[in-house]
């Protein structure tokens, strides 16, 4: 998913800012030796990489922690003869999304550069940046995994661009009082700051850029996005939901506009979603990313994305991408328009793949552990693109043919500088039903020895249909650098392990799943023998934190438990959050149909709290329109009610987790402080948990 703000469209690879998200719930410590919490606001890492035409130059943006709020990107140019980075604008200001014209002449990119603002334009060494308009807006609807909000025409003299209106219902639910009629009338799950859908639809847009005038091609009740000009100049392709119930019903298809004429021809008509779609250097072929069931999840989807190609006119669709069984991110041309590049989800890494669009093997271009991001590919096959590494967040890589990859940025040397970083290492188990192999991930702590023992932290990704893997993570980092060892569980229903195992939770939430977990610590404690059973805690974000919340109630072996954004009542959630599908996705039917009702309630953190004895302390944003806040009152008050201690963090301006860096700072050291809190003094006499 891409964040889209208000006042401008600056987009963050979703791989990157999962693994930035995922990396921030650390706590601080006293040691001087590893990293402390604090250390955030240091931290930076790469987001797009971006070729200019002639191989040149890259544009990269970087996203910095150290300013108030969210995170926000600089962008910056690499002169590949020099290899010297020039910032555009000042240190303070912020822009991204960068887009060369085709001739090499001029980047376009969105930001606020000095009293520059709205879409801009620079020479490509970054200099003379201008204002080509500042009338542009984005929306809070739920629009995910929408692709380029930008795209050049061919001659390089014109940009079409996607920026939003009000519809016919922006004023009612604007007013005083205010009346929903919609049925999505709440906004995405990163928004943090209302609670309400802006009613603002998105809408191709063309600027002439030597004239800077502006003309709309579409409007009315549908959002378009996702935008790519044909080469031959005459049409774009967009994406859009044109379903008649597109509130209640998320099914993306994919569309051309004619420019001359503004008349919209259809290209895709089926019940499953297709993303990001981007003509083929040669005008003959059409690649995107897709689906293939009769239901997609707004929020979060079961079945894996795989890379489909069709002609120009929509015929002859092809899953390419069946090729390999794991999720595919968004396709990527080669220049003589014969394949495909895309990353794909692997065994908690994401790696970089070539398809020939013919048929045949797949080649790894790039299949090192961690993480690829945002990468483009120069005329002559080289790759420019954002790594994140076992020791540190994203930076910025190229790589030559066969040659070893080169690391043209170091952003976090100095935060690094002097800190001993934790081994993380892999390892496998049967499940509970002896029906799957489960790999998890154990960072070991800071200052292992042969007779230490020391508390274990077990962290739960969030999705269900996400992974954690070997890749940086900050708070990981920050909690070894404290003693701590951290075991994530890549349970059932994870992706990276093909859509089997994806599949495996599907009608099973709050069920085997959640095994998965425990016999992830049964084994850890038993093959590491230094992990101190009387010492461990749990926590997680999202599906993380429903399963936190679900765990405790199910078991008491931890001594402490930290759930975020976590769902504890299935019925409630379902009936909150901003998107509808989901629960029908995971279960096959509405809640409302047949029993499931009561199988919900039955999967429900909230109906066994009488069984909840450890302390939790829980964390929520405010305005959190995925999982509402309610989700966490609900069960403050039940564990209240039971007698077992709670508190409850509520983070102000905050969506679906925790973003802001002061926040996370926060977050990390209340973490820390609830855990030393209640783990037992090291060595404590007496043995009291003997159930993992």
């Amino acid at each position: 998913m891409r964040s889209r703000f208000s006042h401008c469209s600056i987009h963050i690879s979703v791989y990157l800012f999962s693994l930035a998200i995922l990396a921030l719930a650390a706590p601080k410590t006293s040691s001087a030796q590893g990293l402390v919490s604090s250390d955030l606001s240091r931290f930076r890492f790469v987001g797009d990489a971006v070729f200019s035409p002639d191989g040149h130059r890259i544009a990269y943006t970087v996203i910095l922690y150290d300013r108030p709020g969210r995170p926000s990107p600089q962008l910056w140019i690499m002169d590949l003869a020099t290899q010297k980075p020039t910032r555009i604008g000042a240190e303070k200001d912020v822009a991204g999304n960068p887009h060369w014209s085709p001739d090499g002449k001029w980047l376009a990119f969105q930001g606020s550069v000095g009293d520059q603002h709205g879409l801009l334009l620079a020479h490509p060494d970054g200099s003379d940046v201008t204002t080509l308009t500042s009338d542009m807006h984005g929306t809070n609807s739920p629009l995910p995994g929408t692709g380029d909000d930008l795209t050049w025409s061919p001659d390089s003299k014109q940009i079409a661009f996607i920026s939003s209106t009000p519809d016919e219902r922006y004023a009612q639910a604007s007013g005083d009082p205010m009346v929903i009629s919609r049925y999505l009338y709440k906004p995405d799950a990163g928004e943090g700051m209302t609670r309400f859908n802006d009613n603002r639809r998105l809408h191709i847009f063309v600027l002439d850029v030597a004239s800077k005038q502006v003309r709309q091609l579409t409007q009315g009740i549908y959002d378009e996005h996702s935008i790519s000009w044909s080469p031959d100049g005459k049409q774009i392709l967009f994406a859009s939901n044109r379903e008649p119930n597109q509130d209640e019903f998320f099914n993306y298809d994919v569309f051309t506009l004619n420019v001359a004429d503004n008349s919209i021809h259809r290209l895709t008509a089926t019940e499953f979603n297709e993303y990001d779609p981007v003509w083929s250097p040669d005008g003959k072929h059409i690649a995107y990313r897709g689906t293939r069931r009769g239901l997609t999840d707004r929020e979060t989807t079961m079945e894996d994305t795989h890379v489909w190609v069709m002609n120009a006119d929509g015929s002859d669709r092809r899953e390419i991408g069946a090729v390999i069984d794991d999720r595919q991110g968004s396709p990527h041309w080669s220049l003589d328009s014969n394949s495909v590049y895309f990353t794909v989800q692997e065994r908690g890494s994401n790696h970089l793949v070539r398809l020939p669009i013919s048929g045949g093997a797949p080649e790894y271009i790039l299949r090192e552990p961690g993480g690829v991001g945002g990468f483009s590919v120069a005329k002559d096959g080289t790759l420019a693109y954002a790594y994140t590494s076992l020791r540190d967040m994203a930076e910025l890589f190229i790589k030559k043919g066969t040659a070893a990859a080169q690391k043209l940025t170091d952003l976090n040397a100095d935060a690094l500088r002097g800190k001993p970083l934790a081994e993380v290492e892999s390892f496998t188990f049967v499940s509970n039903d002896n029906k799957f192999e489960v790999e998890a991930f154990l960072t070991k702590p800071v200052g292992l020895t042969a007779d230490s023992k020391h508390p274990l932290i077990v962290n739960i990704h969030g999705g269900p249909h996400g992974q954690n893997g070997p890749g940086f993570s900050f708070r990981n980092q920050v909690y070894a650098a404290h003693g701590f060892a951290v075991l994530n569980v890549n349970y059932r229903g994870s992706t990276g392990y093909g859509q089997k195992f994806a599949d495996a939770v599907f009608g099973d939430q709050d069920g085997n799943e959640g095994q998965d977990v425990l016999y992830g610590v049964s084994a850890a404690v038993r093959r590491y023998l230094w992990i101190d059973r009387e010492r461990m805690g749990i926590e997680g974000v999202s599906y993380g934190g429903q399963l936190s919340d679900w765990l405790i109630t199910q078991t008491n072996e931890f001594k402490a438990a930290i759930p975020t954004a976590g769902i504890a009542n299935l019925i409630s959630y379902n009936y909150m959050t901003y998107y509808n599908q989901y629960e029908e996705m995971e279960f096959g039917q509405f809640l409302h149909q047949s029993t499931l009702m009561d199988e919900a309630w039955k999967r429900s953190a909230l109906r066994f709290v009488a069984q909840a004895h450890t302390p939790t302390m829980l964390c929520h944003g405010e305005n959190d329109n995925d999982v509402p806040i309610a989700e966490a009152e609900q069960f403050y008050v039940a564990l209240k009610d039971v007698g077992t201690e709670a508190v409850f963090v509520r983070y102000p301006r905050e969506g679906h987790g925790i973003r802001e860096t002061k926040h996370v700072i926060d977050w990390t050291d209340r973490s820390l402080a609830w855990y030393d809190q209640h783990f037992p003094k090291a060595g404590a006499e007496g043995i009291t948990n003997v159930q993992p």
